[in-house]
């Protein structure tokens, strides 16, 4: 082997290993900084009003004869649609749910004492408005009904009371998802500089569940029950420290 070939190799064994002493010592580093990292919170909260109301109003006729039940039981419906556009809601958004009609006597568990009224009717009318402070002012004036002769009845597996709903949950999310987010990685800041170390790259993120809740949390109070509601997101963000 001449000398030019000898240096040439010397060379190539240098830069060799001054490669495998850099992919060494990269490895290194890699692996101390995938072992240090930091799991934080960042949540993000706003308080909004239902932009629907929807509103089941259950009434009943009784009578021994099936045509004047059916009169009164239309009769009240009139009533009912009357007033709820006096409350400045259009008839028109209001759709009969249940139509229901039922003989005492043809009840095989009925008892053997004498029948005053044979027809029982019961209707149910669904309010739906865009509008729900519209609704709850109609809600706490349904006496005016019953001062007008419609006899309310509960619904049978429903409340008859007004349900609020709010649908501008889409339009929140990018907001609320880099307020969390910016949330945690302030969080994360504070606890790299407790630590004496710095922020580094995100490495694992969960975006978490957007809730709404009812804005007063009392006992039996649900959220549907109430115009006023909070929506909340709770992100879990996990960073890498850095030296």
């Amino acid at each position: 082997m001449t000398s030019h070939e000898r240096v040439i190799g010397s060379l190539i064994l240098a830069v060799g290993t001054l490669l495998a002493g850099w992919l060494i010592g990269r490895g290194l580093m890699a692996w101390r900084t995938a072992d240090r990292y930091v799991t934080v919170k960042g949540f993000s909260e706003r308080e909004v009003r239902a932009d629907i109301a929807l509103w089941p109003i259950r009434f009943v006729s009784t009578n021994d004869n099936l045509g004047r039940a059916q009169a009164d039981i239309k009769k009240s419906k009139d009533i009912i649609l009357s007033f709820v556009e006096k409350q400045g809601i259009d008839p028109k958004t209001v759709e009969i749910q249940k139509f229901e009609v039922t003989d005492i006597l043809a009840n095989p568990y009925r008892g053997t004492g004498a029948v005053q009224s044979r027809y029982i009717i019961s209707q149910t009318l669904m309010v739906r408005s865009k509008d729900p402070a519209k609704v709850i002012a109609a809600s706490q004036a349904i006496g005016e009904l019953v001062d007008a002769g419609v006899i309310l009845s509960a619904n049978p597996g429903m409340e008859s009371t007004p349900s609020y709903l709010f649908t501008g949950l889409n339009t929140l999310k990018p907001e609320m998802i880099a307020e969390a987010t910016a949330n945690a990685r302030q969080a994360a800041e504070q606890f790299a500089k407790d630590s004496g170390s710095r922020v580094g790259s995100i490495r694992k993120a969960s975006q978490g569940v957007f809730e709404i809740l009812p804005r007063d949390r009392t006992p039996g109070v649900m959220e549907w029950m109430q115009p006023q509601k909070t929506v909340r997101v709770v992100s879990t963000i996990e960073y890498y420290l850095q030296d």
